[in-house]
């Protein structure tokens, strides 16, 4: 069958190509252009998906398995949905995650739509995941699964997707790149954001302050108080911190105090101890279900709060678009705006936002 193939031009998607074109396939190389790279520090290959040296690594990836090869211009979708999501979101104190927000808004819904105007039946990327049955999985290779970004991509969508890696190891996956003799063998994974190009993320918002008509008192330096509110110092902008940061903080004292919360009405940082990390329960909006989950359901599953993070077994209530979510042992440092993705084993049951975090 014809399949389009979405190459970043990192080994993945590379390899996912090849095994495609290994299985008879007429597969069509898909590129999308994301940002404007020019001002980024880094723009030699590896380290960061999509840049300019990744789409011509794509190219010559195509070439050299004798199949067509498309750039497509997906900047302003980019920008609007996951650059300036990125930014509200640390301007109003949250931690926002963008490649849940690329993958719902940017990477699956135009790139399965250009696949159809192709005339091809399938789209296929390079992440690792597993579709069974019309269940998204957790890969095989635990230590590289994607799964937790993918949990917003509609199921209408994913069911028009396949994941060639979801049950292949990255050893394997470069070990088959090299064999192939294929150009992106050894480029190093992705280390950062994207659009980011090292910079750190404060900039970035700065950067994007004045377009989206940010106050510039939201980005103001404010105050580092304890959970009593005693002044301990002062910091940078509370779009310059995360839940359960410690470093740059810069306050004075022997024992290390951590990011507890933001309180972005009055531009204050609270800090304290690691054991005041601890999260009991959370509330999340916009709950999306990817399982055949009721409306308002109560069940017991495993949530992960971050991409690194191992899943922990919780209690839920679900409610429409919202669910409460109570921890049997309780989790470190759950950020607002962070994803929290539920699981039952390796099956995605759905997801959605922290809007709230408690101890």
């Amino acid at each position: 069958m014809r399949i389009v193939c979405a190459m970043s031009g990192g080994v993945d998607s590379s390899v996912a190509a090849a095994l495609l074109v290994e299985q008879g396939h007429e597969v069509v190389g898909l590129t999308m252009r994301l940002y404007d790279a020019s001002g980024h520090e880094r723009q030699g290959r590896g380290g960061s998906c999509c840049s300019p040296a990744e789409i011509d690594q794509a190219r010559d990836v195509c070439a050299l398995l004798g199949i067509s090869h498309y750039t497509v211009d997906e900047q302003e979708r980019f920008s609007t949905h996951v650059i300036d999501d990125f930014a509200r979101e640390y301007a109003g104190g949250r931690t926002p995650n963008p490649c849940v927000r690329c993958n719902e808004h940017v990477k699956f819904g135009p790139l399965v739509a250009r696949a159809r105007a192709l005339g091809a039946e399938a789209l296929a990327t390079g992440h690792y995941a597993r579709l069974e049955g019309g269940a998204l999985l957790r890969a095989v290779d635990e230590a590289k699964d994607q799964s937790y970004f993918l949990f917003a991509v509609p199921p209408a969508l994913l069911a028009g997707v396949r994941f060639p890696l979801g049950t292949w190891h990255k050893e394997h996956v470069r070990e088959r790149a090299r064999a192939l003799g294929l150009p992106s063998a050894d480029t190093p994974d992705s280390q950062e954001l994207c659009f980011v190009g090292g910079r750190d993320h404060g900039e970035v918002v700065e950067a994007r302050a004045a377009a989206l008509g940010l106050d510039a008192g939201e980005l103001a330096p404010g105050e580092v108080v304890d959970a009593e509110g005693r002044v301990l110092g002062a910091h940078a902008g509370i779009h310059r911190v995360t839940i359960g940061q410690r470093r740059g903080l810069r306050i004075p004292g022997s024992s290390p105090r951590y990011v507890l919360r933001v309180i972005p009405e009055r531009r204050q940082v609270v800090v304290g101890d690691a054991g005041s990390l601890q999260t009991h329960a959370l509330v999340l909006d916009d709950f999306r279900r990817l399982a055949p989950l009721g409306e308002r359901e109560a069940l017991r599953a495993s949530v992960q709060i971050r991409h690194r993070g191992k899943p922990a077994p919780a209690e839920l209530e679900l409610d429409g678009g919202r669910a409460r979510v109570r921890f049997v042992e309780p989790v470190q440092a759950a950020a607002p705006g962070q994803a929290a993705v539920v699981y039952d084993g390796d099956r995605v049951l759905g997801g959605g936002w922290i809007a709230e975090a408690s101890g």
